[in-house]
């Protein structure tokens, strides 16, 4: 049975989201499970970190904050910016090889539109930089048959366990691959699990160090994460999330309606099943809604 999300306004529930849910512990056994987790999903930007496993043993080399940025739908603020600047510098190239979309970082302060303010921005530059090293042609970096790609749905169908299903487009213009729920949560917990100075670990270290740069200063994944040290989260469009822990507990949410305001408070409740809590984590496990400016209500999920 799926979760039940509530929107209370002044006392009353005025509309409900439904939620899927899928939590193993660190040994990967089930503890929560709420809907269809076998079903196939479209898990977005959450697949992030897989693509940037793709491109490390692709020979790209990144560490720190700019493998962070490479897995990261960021908010655009001028540290995200020079990131994917620099990611891009390092490989001869500048912002007019970038084929994502345009857009404004998130906090408007700036009325022109560039293709390094969009989220996925540190993302196409690891794709191109990985490009330009291998020698594969960056014009057509986001064809589903580019060298790239390929080597990226490689990686997501070893991680996963999974055959990928179907190949659709992001938002991003980048190639996205639909599998489960159930092969997303199998394949975030190789992340830390793995051994040191694997690509996978050095993924897994540089987000949860650096959780500003795979989202943003206010995020509420890098809140999240703050609040959890050992904590790995990656938010996807539509509502979907997917987290692991450095012992392996893991999970994964999606919100059937793809309303982002329910995804919070699933994910906290998520993570309280497998026991990972924090003061920090009561301000999140409810989004407030406003009514004149004022909290009249809020997104909560349903308890009983």
């Amino acid at each position: 049975m799926s979760l039940v999300v509530e929107v209370v306004r002044s006392g009353f529930v005025e509309s409900v989201h439904q939620a899927r849910m899928l939590t193993v512990d660190a040994d990967g056994r089930p503890v929560a499970v709420h809907g269809e987790v076998d079903a196939l999903v479209s898990p977005r930007s959450s697949m992030k970190p897989l693509q940037a496993l793709g491109m490390l043993r692709s020979g790209l080399d990144l560490e720190g904050e700019l493998l962070a940025l490479a897995c990261a739908s960021h908010s655009g603020e001028p540290f995200h910016v020079d990131g994917a600047r620099k990611i891009l510098a390092g490989a001869g190239l500048d912002e007019s090889a970038l084929r994502c979309p345009e857009d404004y970082p998130e906090d408007r302060t700036v009325t022109a539109r560039s293709r390094l303010f969009m989220n996925c921005s540190g993302k196409h530059s690891a794709m191109l930089a990985t490009c330009v090293l291998n020698g594969w042609p960056t014009e057509t970096y986001l064809e589903p048959s580019h060298p790239l790609q390929r080597a990226i749905r490689d990686t997501v169908e070893e991680l996963t366990g999974e055959r990928v299903a179907a190949t659709g487009v992001d938002g991003c213009g980048a190639p996205l691959f639909f599998v489960s729920m159930v092969g997303v949560t199998r394949a975030f917990r190789a992340f830390p699990l793995s051994e040191r100075g694997s690509h996978e670990r050095r993924i897994f270290e540089a987000m949860s160090a650096f959780p500003e740069w795979t989202s943003g200063t206010h995020r509420p994944e890098a809140k999240l994460m703050r609040a959890l040290p050992g904590l790995m989260a990656k938010v996807g469009a539509e509502a979907f999330d997917a987290f692991v822990f450095a012992d392996g507990r893991a999970g994964t949410v999606k919100i059937d309606d793809g309303g982002q305001r329910a995804r919070t408070p699933v994910t906290v409740a998520a993570l309280r099943s497998l026991g990972l809590d924090a003061p920090e984590l009561d301000a999140l496990a409810v989004t407030p809604l406003l009514g004149g400016g004022r909290p009249v209500g809020e997104v909560r999920v349903r308890t009983a």
